[in-house]
């Protein structure tokens, strides 16, 4: 990790992280710390300045002649660039903007369904959010396809590489697999996964959300035919973000009415957009280039080929992915003095590389969500449930009992706040 990093200089960059929680009502309070991160990171002051002054003085439907309409359309214009950088994809017209990663699934899952029918087959895997499960369900439903399912170890928690494999063969026609787990935090060989897949001739649809925040995405390097993210999980607005190949972009039939455009990635952006979220995306992606610019330095080295904004944001992810190694570390270091909690994930701290910081356990017979409440009583924030990880709970045989608890640590969050964790659950 760059020993320039300052986590308590980030952490002044990002309003949210100022509020006090006030316990029982008193007039004196302590900071909240928020690990309810998986869930939907807190936003950058750029991100905030940014949306305000869209909607101050850029605030206009596409297309328009007249000055506020072509602001806007400018802006949004820089946003698809910004994304393109941040995935290094290799055009602005393969990145396209949705309310969120479930809306634009289920939009492109119909318009791949077209060209699918009775004998193909389309490959999940029980370690995924279910916005990477429903809409192939009901995409092979709808045209009479099966469904094969991937398994995950569930005492290592990595996926069964081998069984995927064997599911894979001249009848597939979709892979759909996650970067990483949201529920287990496993980082996924998906760069195998697409290869497998395209031995077949069969498309690669990576959920992306869950890594996003933590890691570098190089979708040229990945070669995966569609890709999805979302902004508020990387510190922006609640957007969400679709990757495609052009040319797969330009080939589907789209769902859309008669006026939209005909060509990508407008065809796929139906009806108005959120253009204040679009502009506080595109903040929120030079935000992370900005890292990459002040502590990403010693990184550039791995990246010959970048220069500019995709150089910045791939020493910046870098950055942050190496200080996760540290968070994870303190949170696995401080659920292990907790007796009876049981981490349903990676331990070894030999293997940090292969999880990001969403860490989630149980706790004998306390109930998830009865841990959850004790926990945001005293202002720290994490989440319960499946998360909608709805097969990983299922599998782990937990969907009945409440699921699990979930921590989730990003760049701001510090080692103090983790050993605060650990500390109220002892307490309890």
């Amino acid at each position: 990790m760059s020993d320039s990093f300052d986590v308590s200089g980030i952490r002044a960059q990002f309003p949210a992280l100022a509020q006090m929680h006030q316990e029982g009502g008193t007039a004196d309070g302590f900071p909240m710390v928020f690990l309810d991160n998986p869930g939907g990171t807190q936003v950058h002051q750029s991100v905030v300045e940014a949306m305000t002054d869209y909607l101050i003085h850029h605030n206009a439907n596409h297309g328009g002649a007249f000055a506020t309409s072509q602001r806007s359309d400018a802006i949004l214009h820089e946003a698809h660039a910004a994304m393109a950088d941040m995935l290094n994809s290799s055009s602005p017209d393969e990145i396209v903007f949705g309310p969120n990663m479930t809306t634009l699934t289920l939009g492109i899952s119909r318009a791949l369904a077209r060209e699918i029918g009775p004998g193909d087959e389309i490959v999940v895997t029980r370690m995924d959010h279910d916005a990477n499960i429903s809409p192939w369900l009901l995409a092979a439903e709808d045209r009479g396809a099966t469904v094969r399912w991937a398994d995950f170890d569930v005492e290592d928690y990595t996926l069964d590489m081998a069984g995927l494999r064997g599911l894979i063969n001249e009848r597939t026609k979709i892979v759909a697999v996650g970067y990483a787990s949201n529920a287990l935090g496993t980082v996924n060989d998906v760069a195998t996964i697409v290869h497998w897949a395209h031995e077949v001739g069969a498309l690669a649809f990576v959920d992306a959300v869950q890594y996003a925040p933590h890691g570098p995405i190089d979708v040229q390097a990945l070669d995966c035919d569609l890709l999805v993210a979302s902004a508020y999980k990387f510190y922006g607005p609640h957007l969400g973000v679709l990757y495609g190949k052009y040319d797969l972009l330009d080939r589907l039939q789209a769902y859309k009415v008669r006026p939209a455009p005909a060509d990508p990635p407008g065809k796929y952006e139906t009806g108005t957009q959120n253009h204040e979220g679009t502009a506080g995306t595109l903040a929120a992606v030079n935000y992370l280039a900005e890292i990459g610019e002040k502590y990403g330095r010693g990184y550039e080295d791995r990246f010959p080929d970048f220069s500019g904004r995709r150089l910045h944001l791939k020493t910046g992810m870098t950055v942050l992915r190496e200080y996760d190694h540290v968070l994870s570390a303190a949170i696995l270091d401080e659920l292990e003095t907790v007796p009876g909690v049981r981490v349903h994930g990676i331990t070894d701290r030999n293997r940090l590389h292969e999880r990001v910081p969403t860490v989630s356990f149980t706790w004998g017979d306390r109930h998830p969500r009865d841990i959850a409440a004790a926990l945001g009583e005293q202002g720290i924030f994490v989440w319960d449930g499946n998360y909608y990880a709805l097969a990983v709970t299922e599998r782990l045989g937990l969907e009945g009992k409440g699921g699990m608890v979930r921590i989730g640590a990003v760049h701001y969050n510090t080692v103090g706040e983790i050993k605060r964790l650990g500390e109220a659950l002892r307490s309890l």
